[in-house]
Order: structure tokens, then sequence, then C-alpha cells
């Protein structure tokens, strides 16, 4: 006999605990259920092929599962949830196709920082970047402005501030990067396939494949922890850097 799907629509995300409330009509009446959307849920589901891939549930999102009672047999509960679509998620990604740029507020969730758009009040991860500076507590609940990023691929969508504070450290290594200066960097610590080393202060850290390096810089092998070596950041960005021993 084939299961009985209830359809209803996600109205809060539980992300740390990954649980969402679902509403949906009985009769013409609203009602509430939970449900669990954690990954080895879901990839059981995969595994039924009830589903194709893994999804990153949001407010909004148009579900249908199935009620069946709880393990310890007191209450309801939404299992097997499969999304459907998200119309106010699918305008925002339209949208940023032609202009990334909105308006939010930060949000601090089990020490996770999140960005609540402001018409569609859905929730998106902050990426906060090795060298931002943290947002201050005050900053909790105001308006600020992001831009979505991996629009490409729906269940990473993740949000990034248009106007991020960072530390000194990364400023000046942008200014060495755009400049190719030669910088006397720092060994921190040396591993069997790589030297770690500080490249401005201990705040900006790179790292040299020992598989890689070539001939011309053989003596890299010999290095130890507080020697100096020579290099360029050949990379930069919000989130990665690249070095090469000069």
């Amino acid at each position: 006999m084939k299961e009985a799907r209830t359809e209803g629509k996600i109205s809060f995300v539980q992300h740390e605990k990954e649980y969402v409330t679902i509403e949906y009509m009985v009769n013409g009446r609203k009602k509430t259920i939970n449900g669990k959307v954690d990954e080895a849920t879901q990839l059981q589901l995969k595994e039924e092929k009830l589903i194709k891939k893994v999804h990153r549930f949001h407010e909004g999102d148009e579900v249908e599962f199935t009620i069946a009672r709880s393990a310890r047999g007191d209450k309801n509960i939404a299992d097997r949830i499969v999304y459907r679509f998200n119309n106010p998620l699918s305008n925002l990604i339209n949208r940023a196709e032609v202009d990334n740029q909105f308006v939010g507020y930060l949000k601090l969730v089990d020490k996770t920082y999140f960005v609540k758009e402001t018409g569609t009040y859905l929730f998106f991860p902050l990426i906060v970047s090795p060298w931002e500076v943290v947002p201050a507590e005050n900053q909790l609940n105001e308006p600020v402005f992001f831009r979505l990023e991996n629009t490409g691929n729906p269940e990473k969508l993740a949000a990034t501030l248009l106007k991020p504070r960072y530390i000194p450290e990364f400023m000046t290594a942008k200014r060495y990067h755009a400049n190719k200066t030669v910088i006397e960097a720092r060994v921190a610590k040396v591993t069997p396939h790589s030297i770690h080393v500080n490249v401005i202060g201990d705040k900006i850290m790179g790292k040299i494949s020992l598989e890689k390096a070539d001939g011309n810089h053989s003596e890299i092998h010999s290095l130890k922890a507080s020697d100096s070596i020579k290099v360029v950041i050949t990379h930069l960005s919000n989130t990665r850097i690249v070095i090469s021993p000069v």
C-alpha cells in the first residue's frame, strides 16, 4: 500500500539540532509538527530513492512528509521529509544573478553567525574570514548589507558581508600581494609534508609543500622552527592564502 503523504511548509529550522517545524492543514485547521532533517536521515531517503540529493532546509520550504509516532510513542512527528520547492528562495537566487546585494539582520545561533534576509526572513549561514573582525555583540539584530554565495548550489547557500572589517595584518598582506613584495617569513612548524610559516606576525600563516619544492629551493628541506625564509604571496582571498619561496 502506498504510504500516506502530507504537504506542508517549514516555518522554523533549528540548524544545530537539525530539526524543522512544519505547518500543515487538517480539515481547514492549521497544525504544526516537528521532524528531523539530519544528514543520516536524508542519506537513508536517498538510498531508498525518495530523494536525489541531501537538502539544506530553509524556512518557507514546501515539503511533503509522513506522520508517524515518536520513538517514545508520546507524540506525532514528521517523518521521511522531502523538499519540494521554495519560491521565495528561488526568487532571491534569481535576483542575485542580476544584483547580488541584500539587506538582513545579523543573528547568532549556538555560536554560529547567520544573516536573516529582511524580505523573506530566510536565514543564511554567514561566512566569516579567518582574518575578519568578528561582528561585535552590539551588531546583532542590526541591519547589514550582504551578498549570497554558492548561488549555483542552493544546498550550500551562504552569506558574506558586503563591508567586512579585517585585521590590520590582512590589509598589509593585500598590499604585499598587489606589489609582489618579498617577505621575510618565520617558520612556525615543520611536518613531513609541509612547512608552516608566519607570513605577517602570527596572524597570517601560510604553507609551503615540501613535495612541490623544486631544485632551486632544496634548502627548505633543512628548515626548522624559528628559521627565516623569503616568500611572496601568489594568491590571496578572504579565505585562502598561497605563498611561494623566493
